[in-house]
């Protein structure tokens, strides 16, 4: 049976709830029943119809609420696969890496527009760390301590599918001097990002091994599925730049949710679900997961 959640931006309007069930029938989806995951901040409406026609008539309330639309036939997926900067962590940390060597508008303008997907990702990463060459590695346990932050509702998200067997990955365009402790703070499984090098104490301004890009991150999807025969509808992949493109459509395409979290625009409309207004935790409440079910600590 078809399932749309709603997640209000803030609380729902006492009559958002029956205009949308209102919306739904007259899109010819009928049958609805409204469920409460979270009194007045989010709910479940089954009904039978078209997902496609639901999506469409339940588009007006985008303005004010998160909106998913699926088949209620494995909502609680088994493989949480994530972008981290801007992701799981509040930064893009090479650009505050920039910061401390003083040039992060330069560098940032860079990131901003590798994530819109006007340049080519490698090559915009390539540059971008060849101006950090002669950075002191120490700056990079500064920059940890003092910019690095989780997204809100990241471990909440990560710890509670762990709980239920779900493997996690963190995957980054990044560096594994980030990855490493972010992946072990929130509760990744594991991690896979770009290694910086280093020349006695100081970055390089080089990457060592094969890079993190956008492909990578695609391929890291499939391998990961087929080593756990994890099927395609039991895949979540979040991501917020246009290198999260190809690892979103993967997951679209075998039947799981591809979600863009607070992205650009190019990514936002490559996914089949938005977050837009919400933290992290959306992604429990588009999995059916009621508040009190997730992660509260340890």
């Amino acid at each position: 049976m078809p399932i749309a959640t709603l997640i209000a931006a803030d609380i729902f309007d006492r009559d958002m709830i029956s205009a949308a069930v209102e919306s739904l029938q007259n899109a010819g989806c009928d049958n609805a029943q409204v469920q409460w995951l979270e009194n007045g901040k989010a709910a479940d409406i089954l009904f039978t119809g078209d997902i496609l026609a639901a999506r469409n008539a339940l588009a007006r309330f985008e303005g004010s609420a998160d909106i998913i639309v699926q088949s209620e036939h494995n909502r609680r997926k088994m493989l949480l696969i994530s972008d981290m900067d801007s992701t799981m962590i509040t930064v893009e940390c090479i650009d505050e890496l920039a910061d401390y060597a003083g040039i992060k508008p330069q560098i940032a303008d860079i990131t901003e527009r590798a994530m819109q997907g006007e340049l080519d990702f490698a090559q915009a990463l390539t540059a971008r760390v060849a101006l950090l060459a002669g950075l002191d590695e120490a700056t990079i346990g500064t920059c940890l301590a003092e910019r690095v932050r989780p997204m809100p509702g990241a471990e909440i998200l990560v710890k509670t599918m762990a709980g239920w067997g779900a493997h996690t990955v963190l995957v980054s365009g990044g560096f594994t001097h980030f990855a490493r402790p972010v992946a072990a703070q929130i509760g990744f499984a594991e991690y896979e990002a770009n290694i910086l090098a280093m020349n006695d104490g100081q970055l390089s301004g080089r990457l060592e091994g094969e890079i993190v890009d956008a492909a990578a991150k695609r391929a890291l999807l499939n391998k990961r599925a087929a080593d756990r025969s994890i099927a395609g509808e039991l895949i979540l992949s979040v991501g917020d730049g246009a290198n999260d493109i190809p690892m979103l459509q993967a997951a679209i395409e075998g039947g799981g949710v591809g979600a863009s979290y607070h992205a650009k625009p190019k990514a936002e409309a490559a996914a089949n679900f938005a977050v837009r207004h919400n933290d992290l935790t959306a992604l429990l409440y588009a999995q059916g997961i009621k508040k009190a079910d997730w992660w509260q600590g340890a």
